[in-house]
């Protein structure tokens, strides 16, 4: 007999209600029943047969899928709610009929490109360790950055005990004491572009995610968003080693 079930946790991220890690804290928190009877971590559900609510609205798995692309301005954080009322990329967004939520991260003073997605399998796809998607960064630093520096972001720099992966970095514009790079990294680690360049004594200016995979932010303009074209979503699908939606 073929079993139907799914994890709980992957269901909820599936059906847009939020990310895998924040469904996790949803269910620890109690706000999750199935069939009427509090869900546990770790429990299965068969979306075609069990009932799942979050704090008290049935869950309700849709095909409907939706990718957005947003120009992320400096000063906000990438998050769809703040306990501290700090300006959050939910509220550039508030336009969007669905309930999405950000692909990885941006750091508050980073700028760029950010996906957002109710499709909790492509977005666990891209920020998957193993796939090695591309992220491209112009990055803006304080220094006359040497060939030795180039040298060490392209072969690696250790970063909170270990190697990063090898990157490609490319001088943009070059001026006393003022450098502009293109970096392309392949992996997704917490404020890498600043700690490779913090390790090698580079201070970071500005520092702006221009493209993802093959999907470039283009001449959108911070703060703005629009819907990936379909050869767009196909494109990181691809890039993510994932099979295209239907």
């Amino acid at each position: 007999m073929t079993d139907n079930k799914v994890r709980l946790q992957k269901y909820m991220a599936d059906s847009g209600i939020a990310s895998r890690r924040k469904s996790e804290e949803l269910i620890a928190a109690g706000k999750v029943r199935v069939n009427g009877k509090p869900a546990q971590i770790g429990d299965k559900v068969d979306p075609k047969k069990d009932k799942v609510t979050v704090a008290g609205k049935k869950v309700v798995c849709t095909k409907k899928y939706t990718y957005i692309m947003l120009h992320k301005p400096r000063g906000f954080i990438t998050t769809m709610h703040d306990e501290m009322d700090r300006k959050c990329v939910a509220q550039l967004i508030e336009d969007v009929p669905q309930r999405v939520y950000p692909v990885g991260r941006l750091d508050r003073e980073s700028e760029g490109l950010l996906l957002l997605t109710n499709d909790g399998a492509f977005a666990n796809a891209l920020m998957h360790p193993s796939k090695h998607v591309s992220k491209t960064y112009r990055v803006t630093v304080h220094a006359d950055v040497t060939k030795e520096q180039v040298a060490a972001l392209e072969n690696g720099v250790e970063i909170d005990g270990r190697m990063t992966l090898p990157a490609e970095v490319r001088i943009l514009q070059h001026d006393p004491n003022r450098t502009v790079l293109e970096i392309v990294i392949y992996e997704g680690r917490n404020r890498q572009i600043r700690k490779m360049c913090e390790a090698l004594g580079l201070e970071v200016a500005r520092l702006k995610r221009t493209k993802i995979g093959s999907v470039k932010l283009g001449m959108l303009k911070p703060g703005e968003h629009r819907e990936l074209t379909e050869d767009e979503v196909h494109g990181l699908m691809v890039a993510a080693q994932m099979t295209q939606r239907k």
